[in-house]
């Protein structure tokens, strides 16, 4: 099972509507029971991204530099614009 990180600004708000939206696609696909989703704040997880704790990490947020590249950036999902992109990023990496 992956597990996944859903993080914004303060681990609340933006990340909540991004979790919904998640969990609604990760059903439709039928790949609810292979991810476990955490959700909280940017500021809170950078350690254990560094440390590589979870598989993936979706984010509403500006993330450091040191973490982009292991961040996948998911403001799309809000705004509808450029979702099925992130869609496509989070399957790659729950498939692979």
């Amino acid at each position: 099972m992956k597990k996944l990180l859903i993080m914004c600004g303060a681990g609340h708000a933006t990340s909540t509507v991004v979790r919904t939206k998640v969990n609604r696609w990760l059903k439709e696909e039928g790949l609810e029971n292979q991810v476990e989703i955490k959700q909280s704040a940017v500021g809170q997880e950078l350690e254990s991204i560094k440390n590589g704790e979870y598989d993936i990490v979706l984010s509403t947020t500006q993330v450091p530099d040191d973490i982009k590249d292991k961040v996948i950036m998911g403001v799309q999902l809000l705004t509808g614009f450029g979702a099925e992109a992130v869609y496509v990023s989070l399957k790659e990496k729950i498939l692979k």
